[in-house]
């Protein structure tokens, strides 16, 4: 369960062909106060302005490409290309024209649906050849070659997806995965399988369901940096439980067997397997005696020489790196990673690199945060320290012997962008600018940066800067001037108010809040967010766009809390929700809620929660726990009890129902759900392949049982990602009928 925008219409061209003197950043507009609906916060063009995806540069660092999105359409990506020497920007692939708009095949809707991107449309992903000549397009299920000069040719065209697609180390090969196989071919030329088919139930190629869903690893094969070998996934899901999905519609009803591993149950069987491109020489590779075990992560070493593979034990409390021999596939465990203390777990990351000197940059929380170390001949070295985490590995120079990363050092709620030298990492050296909540990317090489910054009166900003933080060009510089979307809006938008209030333990939980123009003696209801889940976090000083505005538009209070168990704190923050979800986190909200009571310009009768999938939860759990606190719940997508969730997930937090099973009893939302005295709604997605739609099913029927009255929407056809141009207002407008339908309103 992961925590639940986009390029635009506006020439790109201007921005950085045009001299950042001549460029205005006004935020002043004489444009009267409109009120925001929410109609218009869903509609296109985006109220955040143009925001670039999937910003990459060329090997050679000449060129600058990103997808862009249609004024007319949010949902579509066009790809652009950007000659940094001639200063012109060129489409290089019009999703629109060029795609076949063939529907895609159900494999690839729920790999786009376990990426969080399932309602994007056109272009969401490509990769540039090693040599810089030309980008790999994946559009519409099929595959296409864009050359920089502007030609594009087809190289595949099927009624099949080709799922997974990646150029080899050299790109001289293209692989894919199609019908449950591993294709592989030279680019331009025929491909065919390597692999063979081995019914429904084996899979080659491909990442199962739990590293899609849960361990962010979206890929089942890699490819050794000379193209002379691949490792390739095979895994066997027969022995995993059947969850029949119904993916009820508004014209019909399509049934699926969905292979699910629920909490406690069997996972598929992995193994791993090294060939040679054409399927031969294939080895099997030693993961060891134990079978119940993750693939976490799979790399090569630099040079090609070795196989680098992540085993995580199925508890989630060891992680060994193994070391592989590509040729006879025998392994030996390099290092082991643990938890950092008791009834805690290993968190995975994607912030590592092995370096071509054989060294290894790792982040770890052995001291309790999040930090950056080197492993170098058996020896380790701690880059970075201090009681705050690094969050992202953005690029290492490794010519020059230098690290860049995102961390909360200066301020946990504004992410900033740092350098160090691994040769004496002293003091991190800040990058970017302490006035915004910052992101980053950088080329292969480390070499330049393309940083990403927003805050509460800035949407997101985008530029290309040197090692040393200099912007040398916008990308997209994004003023709020008269022309952006956002500008009919800015005179009315309210400012972001930050602070904390103490949990039960003296821990700070920091907390936001936007309210409407107060008016002396009058007392506002409260719209009161929540996700509350780990690996999430709700409150920082970043864009949060127009929703929130929309909402205090109508005269609510917007406020959100992060509690114990959330991201970005070190472990001793997370870890209290060990075998105990759906309580410190429970406790935590309430204190907030406790807080708003104190503030004169708040109705204390008039705070009602909402919180989608993990934040559903919450609110079940919130409204059991305090009858009379909150004045009602909305409860989107909702787990209602963890043995119907998945295996990677769950366990993690919970152990498993066999071993633990008085702590799934008392985290579960069905029990006490007769407890329930304020109104509530129920949200759902009705063909929900996440958090199953028997978990809305579970809690209705106990209510239904106890004579509890509840209020309900259903979405046909839907997922758990209920949203869409019509079917978001529809959405958010049915949670405010039901808030203004049990008086929870503003003042007169």
């Amino acid at each position: 369960m992961r925590h639940l925008t986009f390029a635009a219409a506006l020439a790109l061209g201007t921005c950085l062909a045009t001299p950042l003197a001549a460029q205005t950043t006004a935020q002043n507009t004489e444009t009267a106060p409109m009120e925001l609906s929410f109609e218009r916060v869903f509609a296109s063009p985006s109220l955040d302005g143009p925001t670039p995806r999937m910003v990459k540069l060329s090997p050679d660092g000449r060129y600058l490409t990103l997808l862009r999105n249609r004024a007319d359409d949010r949902e579509r990506y066009d790809l652009w290309a950007y000659d940094r020497e001639a200063g012109d920007w060129a489409m290089l692939v019009d999703s629109e024209k060029l795609g076949s708009g063939r529907e895609l095949s159900e494999d690839e809707k729920m790999q786009r649906e376990r990426a969080r991107v399932g309602n994007l449309k056109g272009i969401i992903d490509y990769q540039w050849t090693k040599q810089g000549d030309g980008v790999l397009v994946p559009l519409d299920g099929d595959l296409y070659l864009a050359s920089i000069g502007g030609e594009v040719e087809r190289l595949t065209d099927t009624e099949e997806s080709e799922l997974n697609p990646s150029l080899s180390g050299t790109s001289a090969y293209v692989g894919f995965v199609r019908d449950r196989q591993l294709w592989v071919g030279e680019v331009g030329a025929e491909a065919r399988p390597i692999t063979p088919q081995e019914g429904e139930n084996v899979r080659w190629g491909e990442a199962e369901f739990v590293a899609q869903e849960e361990m962010d690893r979206h890929t089942g094969y890699w490819w050794s940096p000379d193209d002379r070998r691949i490792a390739v996934e095979r895994f066997d899901e027969s022995m995993v439980g059947v969850v029949t999905r119904a993916a009820i519609g508004a014209t019909g009803t399509k049934v699926y067997d969905q292979r699910y591993p629920v909490a406690g149950s069997a996972n598929a069987a992995v193994d791993l397997f090294v060939m040679d491109p054409d399927g031969g020489n294939r080895v099997k590779v030693d993961l060891g005696e134990e079978s119940d075990i993750y693939v976490a992560r799979v790399d090569w070493a630099a040079d090609g020489s070795a196989l680098y593979v992540q085993r995580e034990n199925r508890a989630q409390t060891v992680l060994d790196m193994l070391e592989v021999d590509p040729a006879t596939g025998a392994s030996e465990v390099l290092f082991t990673e643990r938890a950092a203390k008791p009834d805690y777990w290993v968190n995975l990351s994607n912030n590592y690199k092995w370096l071509k000197d054989g060294s290894l940059i790792w982040w770890s929380e052995r001291d309790g945060y999040g930090h950056l170390y080197r492993y170098a001949g058996g020896d380790w070295t701690q880059l970075t320290r201090g009681e705050w985490v690094v969050t992202k590995l953005v690029g290492i120079d490794q010519q020059a012997g230098r690290v860049f990363f995102q961390g909360t050092k200066d301020d946990v709620l504004a992410q900033q962008v740092y350098a160090l030298d691994l040769a004496d990492p002293g003091e991190p050296r800040l990058l970017t600018d302490t006035e915004y909540a910052n992101s980053a990317t950088m080329d292969e090489k480390g070499r330049t940066l393309v940083v990403t910054r927003s805050n509460d009166t800035s949407p997101p900003q985008s530029y290309i800067a040197d090692q040393q933080g200099k912007r040398l060009a916008w990308i997209e510089e994004n003023a709020l001037d008269a022309d952006h979307p956002y500008a009919p809006y800015l005179a009315s938008h309210r400012p972001t108010q930050y602070g904390t209030v103490p949990a039960e333990d003296g821990t700070p939980l920091h907390w936001e809040m936007v309210t409407p123009e107060l008016e002396p003696g009058k007392r506002y209801p409260v719209f009161f967010y929540h996700y509350g889940g780990p690996h999430a976090q709700v409150v920082t000083k970043a864009w949060d766009g127009g929703l929130r505005q929309a909402i205090v538009d109508k005269g609510y209070i917007w406020f959100a809390l992060d509690n114990r168990g959330s991201a970005n704190r070190g472990v001793e923050f997370e870890q209290p929700i060990s075998r105990a979800m759906g309580g410190v986190e429970v406790r935590d909200q309430k204190a907030g809620a406790e807080f708003l009571k104190t503030l004169d310009f708040v109705d204390p009768g008039k705070i009602a929660v909402d919180g989608w999938s993990y934040g559903g939860y919450m609110t079940l759990k919130q409204l059991q726990a305090d009858p009379g606190l909150y004045a009602a719940g909305i409860a989107g997508a909702p787990v209602t009890k963890w043995e119907l969730y998945d295996t990677h997930y769950t366990e993690r937090y919970m152990g498993t129902p066999q071993a633990d099973g008085a702590a799934y009893e008392a985290s579960s939302a069905i029990p006490d759900a007769a407890r329930i005295a304020d109104p509530l709604l129920i949200i759902h997605g009705m063909a929900d392949d996440n958090v199953v739609f028997e978990n809305a099913t579970a809690v209705i029927a106990r209510m239904q049982e106890s004579n509890v009255p509840f209020e309900m929407m259903l979405y046909p056809g839907y997922t758990h990602r209920v949203a869409g141009e019509q079917i978001s207002p529809h959405r958010y407008n049915t949670v405010f009928r039901f808030l203004e339908a049990h008086g929870v309103t503003p003042p007169q």
